[in-house]
């Protein structure tokens, strides 16, 4: 039992590394850039308060328990910001080997059916296939775009972004497990690219 213990606590003090995890969305005042662990805890935060957008027959609590731990990986990997032009592609098949290789070493230090039942959490997390998990990218999707809106543009304006590529890269995937959400934000960020053409 503190061999259990030891390894439980082990796995919870790793994973206080996602807070130094620096992401390329800003807090939604502008005032410094998220860390991978506040945005896992606000998109826990996003699922128990849009829960009533999600389809039927989706578990909140699973798609919570996914949204906790699906950046985990990034403790080895880092953010790979959804709109860079340069370096590893996002979803590409290096970042996917580097990410696997990271869950297989953060789970790991679990206790071995800790580390399967929370790996495959994560698995269905990435294959985004099962209504819990298309639900749960979809907030994952969403979150930073409602921080662009909320700061004046953020990463939008670092990384260049059209709303077409907004709508190929990011409303898609909302649409596809969160629809509503996605018609309500859609306008709000279709507004933003708008006035900042005209503004230009």
């Amino acid at each position: 039992m503190t061999q259990r213990l030891d390894q439980q606590m082990a796995f919870l003090t790793e994973a206080d590394k996602l807070k130094s995890v620096l992401r390329a969305t800003t807090l939604a005042d502008g005032s410094r850039r998220e860390n991978s662990g506040e945005h896992s805890w606000h998109l826990a935060l996003y699922a128990l308060v849009l829960a009533d957008q999600a389809p039927a027959g989706v578990d909140i609590n699973r798609v919570i328990k996914m949204l906790l731990l699906h950046d985990l990986v990034e403790i080895d990997v880092g953010d790979v910001p959804l709109h860079s032009q340069n370096g590893l592609a996002h979803g590409s098949h290096d970042i996917q080997a580097a990410e696997s290789a990271a869950a297989n070493r953060i789970f790991g230090i679990l206790p071995s059916d800790l580390a399967d039942d929370l790996r495959s959490t994560w698995e269905e997390f990435e294959r985004a296939e099962t209504a819990d998990a298309i639900f749960a990218k979809s907030l994952d999707r969403v979150q930073p775009v409602l921080q662009n809106l909320a700061c004046g543009g953020g990463s939008w304006i670092e990384y260049n972004v059209t709303y077409d590529q907004l709508e190929g890269r990011v409303g898609a995937k909302v649409a596809r497990g969160a629809p509503r959400v996605w018609d309500w934000v859609a306008q709000r960020a279709k507004a933003w690219f708008i006035n900042r053409k005209i503004s230009q």
